[in-house]
């Protein structure tokens, strides 16, 4: 990761709330071009209402958001739309349209931005895609209840990278997977973020995964971002939550498998 590198996603006070609930207060967040930034936090504290702001689904009742240095908050509907191009969007479980099959699924987003394409660059594009997620040529004709849930998730991000985007915001990629699927899809993330020169904003609960593929871990606690930095950073933070999360026994445990295999995720 580039310590130099521009800022792809910039948050500042950012504050949500659902009536007399508060979900966020005073979001400071910067995520760096080029890296993959793991979300932590416990449940309830505003992981995908935080992504769901960022991409403006949730419109927040106070801060500022810039992508690519163009705001977001505020912006006229063009530059939103402009700015939505350049990312792409697997929301937990994958989020398929269950009456599309695969390719139709994946190919959504083209229709909505690119109307003028032909069915047949549209078939194209989404078999390209389907082989791009490590699926199986024969998957774009199949339903969602077709497919495992390795490859439900497979054909979320294939649906989240048809517009060739920069930005990939992925919500639990791999929860719900046995290990050694959602081990193949970190892999397959690092591959893509690598290969591509992807940012990625990613939330997970996922220990092995913060381990294999993020090159730096925001945490979330106390309605705002509290600690962003490497694994060994946080670990030396003496924030309780930090401390029982990555020292607790599964964080014992996913740090004692990158020791004895210290290149898993290089």
């Amino acid at each position: 990761m580039d310590l130099n590198a521009p800022i792809a996603i910039r948050l500042r006070g950012i504050s949500n709330s659902f009536g007399d609930q508060v979900v966020h207060k005073g979001v400071d967040l910067d995520v760096r071009n080029g890296e993959i930034l793991g979300v932590v936090g416990g449940s309830g504290t505003g992981k995908s209402v935080l992504m769901r702001t960022i991409i403006g689904l949730q419109q927040p009742i106070e801060g500022e958001i810039e992508i690519f240095d163009e705001p977001m908050t505020g912006a006229d509907a063009q530059t939103q739309l402009d700015l939505r191009r350049r990312w792409g969007v697997m929301f937990q479980g994958g989020a398929l349209f269950s009456t599309l099959t695969v390719a139709e699924n994946i190919q959504v987003p083209l229709r909505e931005f690119y109307p003028e394409l032909d069915t047949q660059l549209l078939d194209e594009i989404a078999a390209f895609k389907v082989i791009m997620a490590g699926l199986p040529a024969n998957a774009g004709p199949k339903y969602p209840s077709e497919l495992s849930g390795g490859m439900k998730k497979r054909a979320g991000l294939a649906r989240a990278l048809a517009l060739d985007p920069q930005l990939l915001f992925l919500d639990e990629p791999t929860a719900g997977l046995d290990p050694i699927a959602a081990a193949a899809i970190d892999a397959l993330i690092r591959n893509l973020s690598r290969t591509l020169g992807l940012t990625i904003f990613l939330i997970t609960h996922d220990l092995d995964t913060l381990h294999a593929i993020c090159d730096r871990v925001a945490v979330m606690a106390d309605h705002k971002v509290i600690a962003v930095g490497t694994i060994p950073e946080l670990l030396a933070s003496d924030h309780p939550w930090i401390q029982e999360y990555f020292n607790g026994p599964r964080g014992r445990a996913a740090t004692a498998a990158v020791d004895r295999n210290p290149h898993k995720g290089a």
